[in-house]
C-alpha cells in the first residue's frame, strides 16, 4: 500500500510538473512571438532603432540628419506627391509664402549691395535651402526690373538636397523647359535650364555647394533663409565629474601619498545628450503629456564624455566661459560653421595657409579649416544674407523642436514625418566668418522687424494696396488681395512675444574695406554708389 501510494504521488508530481511547464510556455510564449513585434510609426523609426540597438545611442546631430535627409524616408528627401511641406496645406508657412514683399525687399537689398560695391560684373546669385523656389522667384522677378544689375548676373544656383523639391524649383523658375543634366565631379544629378525671369541666365539646380565654382572674378550673392535652423546640432550638458571632495592624500596599497600639486578638486566635464529608443514597456505618461504623440525616442545624458563633447565645447570662448557652470547646456552645429566658413571665404578669401590653425587629431572630421582649401581673392566682393530664428546674443539651449501640420510636436515622434529645427547661434556664425576670412565684416544680427522696416516694407505694402484699390475688376478679389497684403506684411514685422518680427533675425556678411566704413542697407546704412 505504501509503495502504491508513493507511485501515485510521483505520478501526480510528474503530471503537475508537465502542466506547469505547459502553463509557463502558454503564459510566456506570446511575449516572444512574432505577433508581439513592436510596431514603429515609420520605416525610418525602425531603421534608427535597429541601428542604435547595434551601435549604441547616437548624437542629436545624427538623429536630426537622418530624420531630415535620410534617403530612406527623410522629411525633405522622401518622395511624396500628395504632401507638400510648405504652405497652408503643408506643415509650416515661411515668409515668402506669407507675402511677396519679403522676396522683393531681398532682391532690392542685393541691388543696393551691388551698387555699393561698384557695379561688379560676373555676379552669381546663390540660395541654399530654397524650398519650392518661391523666395528666389520673387528675388529674380525684382532683379529683372534693374536692367543693369540683371545684365551682370551670370548664373543662378539653388542648393537643395531633395530631388523632389529641385523639381518644384525648376518648374517655378524655368517653366516647362527640359532640364539638362550636368555631369561634373561633384554630383551627377545636377540640372540646368534657362531662367524665365532672366532669359540670358541659366539656373543650376544642384545638391551641394561644392558644385558652385569659386573664382577670383566671381561676385557671389548668397541667400540663406531658414536654412541654418535645419542643420544638425550637437547638445552638451556640463556635469560634475565626481561628488567626492578633494583630498590632501591618496590611499594606495603601500600607504597614503600626498599629490605633488596638492589636493585636486574634481572638474566639471561636458557630456553629450544622445538619442535612444524608448522602451516599448514604458507607459505613454512617462514620456509625453500629449495624447496624440507616439514618442518613440528619448534624450539621455551620455555616461562619459564623447569625442564631440571633448572637442566642440573648446572651440569658442563663449562655451569655455560655461565650463564651470553645473548643468549648463549648449548647442553647437559644426555643419553650420562649415557653411558660413564657405560663404565668408567666397566673399573675402581665406587666411594664408601658414596662419590657418591646425586642429587637434580628434577634430579632423569637424574642422572647417580642413574642409575649405586655401582661396585667395584679389578684391573681396559679394555678400551673404542670413535670415533665420534664434537669439541675438545667447547660446541656444534646449531648442530642438518638431512641427507638423502647423502645430508643435515632439521631435522624437514619427521620424521622417516631422520637420525638425533648432535655434541658430548667430554669434557663432559671425565669430567663425571673421576667423576664417580677413576680407569680410559682419553686420547684425538685427530683428527681422528692424531689417524689413528699414528696407521699406510698409511703403511697399501701401503702394501695392493702392494699386489693388485702383484696379478695375472683381471687387471681391480686390478686397481679398488688400486683406492678404495688409495682414501679410504686418505678420512679418510683428514684434509680439512669438511674432516673426521679433524671433527672426537678419545678419549680413559683406566685404571688408579699411578705407571705406559703411553699414549695409537694412542694418542702419543708406544706399550708396
Amino acid at each position: 500500500m505504501r509503495s502504491s501510494s508513493l507511485n501515485l504521488l510521483r505520478s501526480a508530481a510528474r503530471c503537475n510538473r508537465s502542466r506547469l511547464v505547459s502553463c509557463r510556455t502558454a503564459r510566456y510564449g506570446l511575449r516572444w512571438s512574432s505577433s508581439s513585434e513592436r510596431q514603429w510609426s515609420t520605416p525610418l523609426a525602425k531603421a534608427l532603432s535597429e541601428a542604435i540597438t547595434t551601435t549604441g545611442p547616437i548624437s542629436v546631430a545624427s538623429y536630426m540628419r537622418q530624420c531630415l535627409t535620410s534617403p530612406d524616408g527623410g522629411y525633405y528627401t522622401r518622395q511624396t506627391e500628395d504632401h507638400d511641406q510648405f504652405g497652408s496645406k503643408g506643415d509650416f508657412v515661411t515668409s515668402p509664402e506669407i507675402s511677396q514683399i519679403f522676396g522683393e525687399l531681398i532682391g532690392i537689398w542685393l541691388y543696393t549691395e551691388w551698387l555699393a560695391q561698384g557695379k561688379r560684373k560676373e555676379v552669381d546669385v546663390i540660395e541654399v535651402g530654397p524650398g519650392r523656389g518661391t523666395l528666389m522667384a520673387d528675388i529674380l522677378r525684382t532683379v529683372a526690373t534693374f536692367k543693369e544689375f540683371a545684365s551682370s548676373v551670370e548664373s543662378v544656383y539653388l542648393i537643395e538636397a531633395s530631388p523632389n523639391l529641385r523639381e518644384k524649383q525648376a518648374k517655378l523658375l524655368s517653366g516647362d523647359v527640359e532640364l539638362q543634366e550636368l555631369h561634373n565631379d561633384f554630383r551627377p544629378s545636377d540640372w540646368t535650364a534657362p531662367c524665365q525671369f532672366l532669359p540670358e541666365v541659366n539656373v543650376v539646380y544642384c545638391e551641394d555647394m561644392k558644385a558652385v565654382p569659386r573664382t577670383d572674378d566671381t561676385t557671389p550673392f548668397i541667400i540663406a533663409h531658414e536654412f541654418f535652423d535645419a542643420l544638425p546640432v550637437h547638445v552638451f550638458q556640463n556635469k560634475a565629474s565626481s561628488s567626492i571632495p578633494a583630498s590632501s592624500t591618496i590611499l594606495t596599497p603601500t600607504g597614503p601619498i600626498t599629490p605633488k600639486h596638492g589636493p585636486q578638486a574634481p572638474k566639471n566635464q561636458w557630456h553629450e545628450l544622445v538619442v535612444s529608443p524608448v522602451s516599448k514597456y514604458a507607459t505613454k505618461t512617462n514620456i509625453s503629456k500629449s495624447k496624440e504623440e507616439d514618442v518613440e525616442f528619448q534624450l539621455t545624458v551620455s555616461k562619459s564624455p564623447t569625442p564631440h563633447s571633448l572637442y566642440l565645447p573648446q572651440t569658442s570662448p563663449r562655451y569655455k566661459a560655461l565650463e564651470k557652470t553645473p548643468d549648463a547646456i549648449i548647442e553647437v552645429s559644426p555643419e553650420s560653421l562649415k557653411y558660413i566658413s564657405d560663404f565668408a571665404v567666397r566673399i573675402g578669401g581665406s587666411n594664408p595657409p601658414s596662419s590657418m590653425p591646425k586642429p587637434p587629431p580628434s577634430s579632423a572630421a569637424l574642422s572647417t579649416s580642413q574642409d575649405i582649401a586655401h582661396f585667395s581673392k584679389s578684391q573681396p566682393s559679394g555678400a551673404a544674407l542670413i535670415l533665420d530664428y534664434g537669439p541675438l546674443q545667447t547660446i541656444p539651449a534646449n531648442t530642438l523642436r518638431g512641427i507638423r501640420s502647423h502645430r508643435p510636436i515632439s521631435p522624437f515622434a514619427s521620424p521622417g514625418l516631422v520637420d525638425l529645427s533648432a535655434d541658430v547661434d548667430f554669434l557663432a556664425l559671425a565669430e567663425t566668418a571673421l576667423n576664417v576670412s580677413p576680407g569680410v565684416e559682419v553686420h547684425g544680427p538685427v530683428e527681422q522687424a528692424f531689417f524689413l522696416s528699414t528696407m521699406g516694407i510698409k511703403e511697399r505694402a501701401e503702394k501695392l494696396i493702392r494699386s489693388a484699390k485702383a484696379a478695375n475688376g472683381n471687387e471681391k478679389v480686390a478686397e481679398e488681395t488688400i486683406k492678404r497684403l495688409e495682414t501679410g506684411w504686418k505678420r512679418l514685422v510683428d514684434r509680439g512675444p512669438t511674432g516673426m518680427g521679433r524671433i527672426y533675425k537678419a545678419m549680413a556678411i559683406v566685404p571688408y574695406n579699411e578705407k571705406v566704413v559703411r553699414r549695409p542697407v537694412g542694418f542702419g546704412g543708406d544706399v550708396v554708389g
